[in-house]
């Protein structure tokens, strides 16, 4: 019983989200081990992404990027804080539930396209359909596909497309459940200038025609701006924002914020 009580004096306070928000963090950490081999990835982080936004997410290496998609997006639980997608809060979902959240309502573009093999073009954009157990919708697949500038590669194989090609499938493939947000993990690091434009083209065209939201964790000044806005992390707190970014501001930004938290003394707080 005495348990139970303590439980239940250090649950954390439901949130009122703002409607107008498709992704909020509430006072997120997260901490890796503990006592002096603690990795503390992220600190208290306070942000609300909009609806209808693409936000850029930057920082120096070890600034707590990843961890940051990772607890956003519901792959990663905060070790205190809550994450709110769409007014519903994460913190306290069960996997299966959180499982069937990500399936639904978030679509995920990563650097390495994550496309199977084995299936077509088509079955590739359609597999979050058939594992949500909602008939694949072969008209809308096809849509997409022209949509994003393949039509009639649908009965192709991923392995007989350029890198540029596979993640432009992997972008109609996040899009194909109406996703509430797009989270996008280094989008174009695998791929060359052209084809990387294309892709943040598409990313920015699902933004402004299709109402997205897209949050994308980038290295790559030009990529950043494309965004909305570009939101800057040091030492997993947050350090800082860009809105109307350009490349040689988000490249001095970065630079910058380097140059501090090199110049840090080791175990220094952010």
């Amino acid at each position: 019983m005495a348990s139970r009580r303590k439980r239940e004096r250090t649950a954390p306070e439901p949130r009122t989200a703002d409607p107008a928000n498709a992704v909020e963090l509430h006072g997120v950490t997260r901490t890796y081990g503990s006592g002096d081999a603690a990795v503390h990835a992220l600190r208290a982080v306070d942000l609300a992404l909009p609806r209808g936004s693409f936000t850029a997410v930057m920082g120096p290496s070890g600034s707590g990027k990843s961890t940051f998609l990772q607890c956003a997006a519901g792959l990663d639980r905060p070790t205190r804080g809550s994450v709110l997608l769409g007014g519903q809060d994460l913190t306290g979902l069960g996997e299966n539930d959180l499982t069937k959240l990500r399936r639904n309502r978030i679509g995920f573009v990563f650097q390495s396209f994550n496309l199977l093999p084995s299936l077509t073009v088509q079955q590739n954009i359609l597999l979050p359909q058939r594992l949500a157990g909602v008939r694949p919708d072969r008209r809308k697949a096809a849509a997409l596909l022209d949509r994003v500038g393949l039509e009639g590669h649908g009965s192709r194989r991923p392995g007989a497309l350029s890198g540029g090609q596979q993640q432009r499938v992997a972008i109609a493939r996040a899009l194909i459940t109406d996703p509430e947000v797009i989270f996008a993990d280094e989008p174009t690091g695998a791929l060359d200038t052209g084809s990387a434009r294309e892709v943040l083209g598409l990313l920015r065209h699902a933004v402004r025609t299709l109402g997205a939201t897209v949050v994308m964790v980038t290295h790559d000044p030009l990529a950043a701006s494309f965004a909305d806005k570009v939101v800057f992390l040091a030492d997993g707190t947050l350090a800082g924002e860009l809105r109307d970014p350009d490349p040689a501001s988000v490249a001095d930004r970065i630079v910058a914020l380097t140059s501090a938290t090199s110049a840090r003394p080791l175990g220094a707080a952010a």
